[in-house]
């Protein structure tokens, strides 16, 4: 299992709009997508405007190859990209260990 984590920071004021936008993409764009197997959104107590997204895939290329390189990923940044105050720092990680 890869995990993608998305460090987000969008536009002052914009956190309820923002919220309902991240997960109508998640229910109606990503979570169709080849290898997706889930998701968590954590929202900034000190920085209310930053949010750390992360995406479970089952491969890397799952994420970088099938979603970022298909028409889905162009429907993903139409629906959050007008938030972003910064481009999103994504990077990706390996399962190391994991609590039951």
């Amino acid at each position: 299992m890869i995990l993608e984590l998305a460090d987000i920071r969008i536009q002052p004021g914009q956190q309820d709009a923002f919220e309902a936008a991240i997960q109508r993409g998640l229910a109606e764009v990503i979570s169709q997508a080849k290898g997706f197997s889930g998701y968590k959104i954590n929202k900034g107590i000190e920085s209310p405007e930053r949010y750390v997204l992360m995406i479970f895939w089952e491969t890397l290329e799952n994420h970088t190859v099938d979603f970022r390189e298909s028409p889905a990923f162009l429907q993903w940044r139409a629906v959050v990209g007008p938030f972003f105050a910064s481009p999103p720092v994504v990077e990706h990680f390996n399962l190391q260990a994991k609590s039951v």
